[in-house]
């Protein structure tokens, strides 16, 4: 079958989730490295590179900094050198203060991420509550956090975003290409069937939506068709690879 090949070269190539990059343990579900993946989240949220988003990530830990208590600690001031050390420069201000205002409010609201998570009734009322904790904190960083939760907290069923939408339709594992609620709802249900369909032995949905997000971003989105391993799969196969 072309789409379980196209699925299981796909997971084999990109399909690395980026907690497990960064050397966290999500699967757990300790609240430490849930609030790990969280605080990376943040970083990873706002327009700027992959790597000095990780770059800061890396220099928070570092400096042992990876805790609400620790950030609140730490203050505005240690805050954007820890930001501006990790190259976070362009935004540095700007998130030391969002950091502060969230690292507040889930203390005093939930006292931890997980707490958070039991008293949300349902997925979408818990990316409310996410979004609740501070204006850093928009549908792309949610998205990005709990993407890589589900399984793990049973509330954490967000839909797909643009990059991983584009990739599972050129690919062709949905037929649905719009980015309304509706849509998105139907192209992650279209990815859930596929994905038992396939069951790929010791693979999660996790990775295989680490691996369309990865693949969406940096070859679907940026049209380097000529570079893509995987163009034989997609819809436009058509293209001459040169």
């Amino acid at each position: 079958m072309a789409l379980s090949g196209c699925v299981k070269k796909l997971v084999s190539l990109y399909g690395e989730p980026f907690s497990s990059r960064l050397g966290i343990n999500l699967k757990s579900g300790a609240s430490n490295e849930v609030f790990k993946w969280f605080l990376a989240s943040i970083l990873f949220g706002s327009r700027i590179s992959e790597s000095i988003a990780t770059n800061t990530y890396r220099n928070f830990e570092d400096n042992s900094v990876v805790s609400p208590e620790k950030i609140l600690e730490t203050g505005w001031d240690g805050l954007v050198q820890i930001l501006d050390e990790g190259g976070y420069v362009r935004y540095d201000f700007k998130t030391a203060t969002k950091l502060l205002e969230i690292m507040k409010n889930l203390l005093k609201d939930y006292g931890d991420l997980n707490t958070l998570h039991d008293k949300a009734s349902n997925p979408r009322d818990l990316e409310q509550k996410l979004m609740n904790l501070g204006k850093g904190i928009g549908p792309v960083t949610v998205n990005i956090f709990l993407r890589e939760l589900r399984g793990i907290w049973s509330k954490a069923d967000p839909l797909p975003q643009k990059f991983e939408m584009l990739a599972a339709y050129n690919l062709g594992f949905t037929e649905v290409f719009g980015m309304s609620e509706a849509e998105r709802f139907i192209a992650l249900i279209d990815l859930k069937n596929l994905w038992e369909k396939i069951k790929i032995p010791d693979k999660t949905f996790v990775e295989f939506e680490a691996a369309l997000v990865k693949y969406g971003k940096d070859y679907c989105h940026k049209g380097r068709c000529n570079k893509c391993e995987l163009i034989d799969f997609c819809k436009k196969r058509k293209i001459v690879k040169s």
